[in-house]
């Protein structure tokens, strides 16, 4: 298996997207791996068995979806979990009562929520600052930091955090560094390799791209973190079952395919946008307006199709997402559609409105999930529902 991952790393992206982590099936030898629907395996004998006892604890569906991603991302150990928060669960479970997070203040509402809301009635304390601040992040750490917490780009307002000068700010104060690479995916950004300790990713969106599972994963490179994660992974239990497992697998397949398309849509709307009268602002890394383009285009190979747009107006900008036609309103991002939603009273409604209006997050902005489709028909609805609100 080692010299399995091995060749798997060597191979280029798009190559390891279609084979790394499959083995092939013994029975028929099916090129897409089985989907191993059980909860429990035949043992040969007490303590004699085929590596497989209970399927919360294995499952060869599941295993390779796990090689499949850790491949992706550069690293040697993947984790499964039934969704993306269940994986941000996960890994603050590396932490214990007393110990210190300092996060990005504009990470996705759920993850907030769930800092805030679970762990740190649970002991856990947390600083949330501009990510992209690197001053303000090292402010923050204390002698109790044990985790730096990064989404870039962040949801929903696109800012970038500099993952090679935050991840020795981790490493100066013997803290881990988390990044959510949900948007950016393994195609346009490799967090292990700038000095990232764990990649996270919610497969639900981008990795799947279709809209019909829920997923989380966890990646690292480092043996100690795999085995503690391994753990929890057991002994929490919130994996994932092996179809969504299997879906997952199947989408990653075209994962570089559909991040170029999602790529070179999101650079047109984006440019678009941005010269449209009734449009504030647009924010989108791939634009050189972009107060951190310069990062973007040291530290990541494509922008994507995620974008968040001001409208100025609350009311035109809620007017102005229910009248799209192509775009559907609707939460969640990544897949080949293309989604339209409103942050404040959608994914991020739960953030507290004071932390929103700190990073921007106003009452009139919107979210783009830029799809695959053909660019100048989701030009033509975005003018037509600019117009009719």
């Amino acid at each position: 298996m080692t010299r399995a991952l091995d060749d798997d790393l060597r191979r280029r992206l798009g190559t390891r997207a279609v084979h790394a982590g499959v083995v092939p099936d013994p029975l028929a030898g099916a090129v897409m791996p089985p989907i191993y629907q059980t909860s429990t395996y035949i043992q040969e004998g007490l303590g004699r068995h085929k590596g497989y006892e209970y399927a919360r604890t294995k499952n060869p569906t599941r295993e390779a979806l796990e090689r499949n991603v850790a491949a992706l991302e550069g690293g040697t150990h993947g984790f499964a979990f039934g969704s993306g928060l269940a994986a941000v669960d996960a890994v603050v479970k590396l932490l214990s009562a007393g110990d210190h997070v300092v996060s990005g203040e504009n990470v996705y509402g759920g993850t907030h929520r769930q800092m805030t809301h679970i762990w740190a009635r649970l002991g856990l304390s947390f600083t949330f600052v501009d990510g992209g601040d690197l001053d303000a992040v090292r402010s923050a750490v204390t002698p109790a930091t044990k985790m730096v917490y990064a989404e870039t780009p962040t949801n929903p307002m696109l800012r970038l955090c500099d993952l090679a000068a935050t991840g020795e700010i981790a490493r100066r104060a013997g803290a881990l560094l988390v990044v959510d690479n949900t948007f950016a995916t393994p195609c346009f950004q490799r967090p292990l390799e700038l000095g990232a300790d764990i990649v996270l990713h919610s497969t639900t969106k981008y990795l799947n791209g279709h809209s019909d599972m829920v997923g989380g994963m966890l990646v690292t490179g480092r043996d100690d973190l795999a085995e503690r994660l391994g753990f929890i992974q057991n002994g929490s239990g919130a994996i994932p079952g092996p179809l969504d497992c299997w879906l997952a697998l199947r989408g990653i397949k075209t994962l570089p395919l559909r991040m170029r398309q999602h790529d070179q849509n999101g650079r047109r709307i984006a440019e678009w946008l941005s010269r449209h009268p009734r449009v504030r602002a647009v924010n989108y890394p791939g634009l050189p307006s972009h107060p951190q383009h310069d990062l973007a285009c040291r530290q990541m190979t494509g922008f994507g199709g995620m974008m968040s747009v001001e409208l100025g107006d609350v009311a035109f900008a809620r007017r102005m997402v229910e009248r799209t036609r192509v775009f559907v309103l609707a939460e969640s991002l990544g897949g080949v559609e293309s989604l339209i939603g409103h942050p404040a009273s959608m994914t991020h409604a739960s953030v507290p409105l004071e932390l929103r209006r700190k990073m921007g997050l106003t009452d009139s902005l919107i979210r783009l999930s830029v799809g695959i489709e053909d660019v100048e028909d989701l030009i033509e609805d975005l003018d037509q529902a600019l117009a009719a609100a």
